[in-house]
């Protein structure tokens, strides 16, 4: 039976009409329906503009990231889609620390909606550190699909894996 590691949270059922849909060869065309293009957000510069433009509209009084940058240390299979913290700076005799967002590169050539769902919920964590009620509704009120943009792109990665694996 296929372990289905991204979507281990979601209900056996759930991953039991995924599995079929494998099985049958339709979860890769269901995907491309869905999601046929690709964004067009290539660099660090324009990752941090599409950045600050989402943070500019919903959290403009929260403190803004010095850096955003696609990472390729980030590893999708640690779980780690994006990052977010403070990374401290030495300035003469001072520490002053500047906030960071990493976001795997593996989101170079998503859908646009897979990289907005990551961006967003990296944004997020400005507000709300916890994973909790409040974080999530923030992020439901920055990306109103974000639910099922997060469980499209648990599929995407894991059809991405399967590909990988059959190629191999």
């Amino acid at each position: 039976m296929l372990p289905l590691k991204y979507l281990a949270g979601y209900p056996e059922e759930l991953r039991n009409q995924v599995r079929e849909a494998i099985r049958h060869g339709r979860l890769a065309e269901m995907l491309h329906a869905r999601y046929p293009a690709t964004h067009a957000v290539r660099s660090d510069e324009a990752l941090y503009s599409y950045t600050l433009a989402l943070k500019a509209r919903f959290l403009r009084s929260a403190e803004s990231p010095a850096k955003v940058v696609f990472d390729n240390h980030l590893q999708v299979t640690a779980n780690a889609l994006g990052s977010n913290g403070h990374v401290p700076r030495i300035q003469g005799k001072r520490i002053k620390s500047k906030r960071e967002i990493r976001v795997a590169s593996v989101f170079k050539e998503v859908p646009p909606e897979f990289l907005r769902m990551v961006v967003v919920h990296e944004l997020a964590h400005l507000r709300e550190r916890e994973h909790d009620r409040a974080f999530y509704q923030l992020c439901e009120h920055m990306e109103p699909a974000y639910h099922q943009f997060e469980f499209d792109l648990r599929l995407y990665l894991t059809q991405r894996e399967l590909s990988s694996v059959s190629t191999a």
